[in-house]
């Protein structure tokens, strides 16, 4: 993919939640390439490296929507 191409694939899977600009996982596992479930595993195995104020869970309600 063409680096152009790539930023535009990223941008549109920016959301704005709760006032911040995120990625869900599912699309940033897609972005690197790797399964949603390959990309958690390496979150949780590697946790110095995702701080807390850099990632969130999203509540039932904002899933649905």
């Amino acid at each position: 993919m063409a680096e152009h191409s790539l930023a535009l694939h990223v941008e549109n899977r920016i959301l704005l939640i709760r006032g911040h600009r995120v990625m869900l996982d599912a699309d940033l596992a897609d972005v690197y390439g790797v399964t949603t479930k390959r990309l958690n595993e390496q979150v949780k195995r590697n946790q110095m490296r995702f701080p807390p104020k850099y990632m969130f869970q999203l509540t039932a309600r904002e899933k649905a929507e």
